[in-house]
């Protein structure tokens, strides 16, 4: 006997996206003929293995026909079960009832309105972890079923499963029994996970570039935010900038004064009208964003931490040291900071994770390569791919463009493999 906890679809809960095969079938339990008195009939699945995109692609759709034995009279009820054992799952968090709220569903018999369906955590030592009741239907000899599937691109990691299917009449004898083959593909990312670029030209125009989120990393074509933004000598992200509008970013104006544009989320105008955050910036030679906020250069070469209270405050400063002055550029990525040397070497700084502090808020530097003096900007996005990771936007001078895909180290994100993402990207003299 299986008890669950009946929990809505209509929530969607975030899920660690990791690549797993698909769980082997369970076949499905044998009917005691004794108890029923008759031969479950069989359920076959319509053009093979349904194909469901993760992601904004929308939902699939899984087509299946069940056979019922004559003589079965009154109200049956399918049951699918999903077959892919906890043991397979990755770990993070995914607990069955977060992975039964993900699975957005409806359901259709016989050519029916679709209804929406809610999946239950299984319990009591159920073979699959998480089942569903289909609406119940009168019993005729065949019975078509379409059922749906809208999955976020976090539920990926699903890749390739079966869906095991029950039919049982009011009294719960089985009386048609079969499965149904899933295979989970990564789509495009939701607009909250793609990143967004913005660029400004000579004539001080900043454009919009966002991530389609296909597999090569293909950019949007650009979109006009506005001019003006050429009396600024710095444009500096602060956090998140994502294909949804939301970000904000800082500018610097040629008097010093630093101003807060907070991200609107709306792409189309992703800012909103601009607030003061105080004087006295031209100190520095270099500002970054960080997972604190902002640090900023002096021309001494000391380093200073500006950590955000909210949209337009910053902390008093605090110092974090000197000797930066090593380095020819600074940007923010993964939550740190990647800084290269007057030789090309790239240098990454993480998050400090032991005992953390304003005046020492990253741990100790850690060499990612070098050859890096081939780019003139390097800047930190969210992901420009369906490669779920953070990536590093490089500018070469003559004005190619190449992602690099964050890949996991010992020292936590650093830049892998690199693609081609834009190309004349020299008529721009800001890429953030």
């Amino acid at each position: 006997m299986r008890a669950g906890l009946v929990l809505a679809t209509a929530l969607v809960a975030g899920i660690a996206p990791v690549a797993l095969g698909g769980a082997a079938a369970v076949a499905a339990p044998a009917v005691n003929r004794a108890e029923t008195g008759v031969e479950p009939g069989t359920v076959v699945q319509d053009g093979g293995p349904a194909k469901v995109w993760a992601g904004e692609e929308g939902p699939g759709t899984i087509r299946f026909r069940a056979d019922v034995p004559a003589g079965v009279t009154g109200p049956v009820t399918a049951t699918l079960g999903f077959g892919k054992p906890i043991s397979t799952w990755p770990g993070g968090g995914t607990w069955p009832y977060r992975v039964a709220r993900s699975l957005v569903t409806t359901a259709s018999v016989n050519g029916s309105a679709p209804a929406p369906v809610s999946w239950t955590e299984a319990r009591d030592g159920d073979v699959e972890p998480l089942f569903v009741d289909l609406p119940a239907v009168e019993a005729r000899s065949t019975l078509d079923y379409a059922v749906t599937l809208d999955l976020a691109s976090s539920s990926a990691w699903f890749g390739s499963f079966y869906l095991s299917v029950r039919l049982k009449d009011a009294q719960g004898n089985v009386v048609s029994q079969g499965k149904a083959d899933v295979d989970v593909v990564l789509g495009t990312p939701e607009a909250a996970l793609r990143g967004a670029v913005h660029a400004r030209d000579k004539g001080g125009v900043l454009w919009r570039y966002e991530a389609t989120g296909s597999a090569d990393g293909r950019l949007t074509a650009r979109k006009r935010v506005g001019g003006g933004w050429g009396a600024y000598t710095a444009i500096v992200p602060v956090g998140r900038t994502t294909a949804n509008g939301r970000g904000d970013v800082v500018a610097r104006d040629k008097d010093g004064v630093l101003w807060y544009y907070q991200g609107s989320g709306n792409p189309d105008a992703p800012f909103k009208p601009r607030v003061r955050v105080g004087g006295g910036w031209n100190a520095y030679t270099a500002i970054a964003n960080s997972g604190y906020g902002l640090v900023a250069r002096d021309k001494d070469g000391v380093l200073w931490n500006y950590i955000r209270d909210n949209g337009t405050t910053f902390q008093p400063r605090v110092r974090v040291g000197g000797g930066w002055n090593a380095y020819t550029q600074i940007s923010g990525y993964a939550g740190g900071l990647v800084a290269r040397d007057a030789t090309g070497v790239l240098w990454k700084y993480n998050p400090r994770t032991v005992a953390p502090s304003p005046s020492n808020p990253f741990d100790a530097r850690a060499k990612v390569g070098g050859g890096w003096n081939a780019y003139n900007t390097l800047a930190g996005t969210e992901d420009l791919g369906r490669w779920n990771h953070l990536d590093l936007l490089a500018r070469t001078a003559t004005g190619d463009l190449y992602a690099y895909q964050g890949k996991p180290s010992g020292f936590g994100w650093v830049p892998g493999t690199r693609t081609k993402v834009g190309h004349g990207w020299n008529i721009y003299n800001v890429v953030i």
